[in-house]
């Protein structure tokens, strides 16, 4: 079993979890760890990002980019 946490909302947020938790047939609490779980992982991915980004070189880029083809795209994956 998790820990507890008391976290007091606002009762419209309140109401809106309970509503939002009722149509998708989750708990509260489910909803909750759900939403948190979401929040974490993409500030996680954001930051791993940046910190990919600031290792990333312009000449790797670019010697990279280089080896794509210059060919027009298959009529089924155009814009």
């Amino acid at each position: 079993m998790g820990n507890t946490l008391t976290v007091r909302l606002p009762k419209s947020l309140h109401e809106g979890i309970k509503q939002l938790s009722k149509t998708e047939g989750i708990s509260i609490n489910q909803f909750l760890v759900t939403a948190a779980s979401e929040k974490m992982s993409a500030l996680l991915t954001q930051n791993y990002l940046e910190q990919e980004a600031i290792k990333g070189k312009r000449e790797d880029f670019d010697r990279v980019l280089k080896a794509v083809p210059n060919v027009e795209p298959d009529e089924f994956d155009k814009i």
